[in-house]
């Protein structure tokens, strides 16, 4: 059945049978790759995307749930011309190593940053406690996230 929803920002109409999981119908129909099948069963972070801003797991969730809402994933975060502060903070702590997580933390850090824009650290290793990171990177993390807290702020008042 046609379904019609706001994804990162533009109108989408994309057929998804009764069942499919949001996920597969970013990654299929879509074309997305950022949102990343990793358990399957909500508890690793991989295939996080935003629904009406608030972080959620797509792996498990029917795709009609998204019906009329906006979901937004890691490809409307920035551009290669104009990336997110998070993005640019990333890569200058050096917080990514195999990439696979990053999407769905990069998604929650978003979605903190725009509720939250003066995060202490507990506040922000609580924010991305439900992604899993097999490289060990999550102190890097945690610096890019403050990182572009403050360079957000900073941008804001100039």
């Amino acid at each position: 059945m046609p379904l019609a929803f706001t994804l990162n920002g533009a109108p989408v109409l994309v057929e998804a049978p009764d069942g499919m999981m949001l996920l597969h119908a970013l990654r299929g129909p879509l074309g997305l790759s950022g949102p990343r099948f990793g358990c399957g069963a909500e508890a690793c972070g991989c295939c996080y995307v935003t629904i009406d801003g608030e972080p959620r797991p797509s792996c498990a969730l029917p795709a009609e749930a998204v019906a009329g809402r906006r979901v937004g994933t890691v490809e409307g975060l920035g551009t290669p011309e104009a990336p997110h502060p998070l993005q640019v903070a990333f890569l200058e702590e050096q917080a990514g190593q195999c990439g696979y997580c990053l999407s769905g933390i990069l998604v929650s850090a978003a979605a903190l940053l725009a509720r939250d824009p003066d995060p202490d650290e507990t506040v922000v290793r609580a924010a991305l406690e439900p992604h899993l990171c097999r490289c060990g990177a999550h102190n890097r993390m945690i610096r890019a996230v403050l990182r572009a807290a403050r360079g957000m702020r900073g941008a804001g008042a100039a």
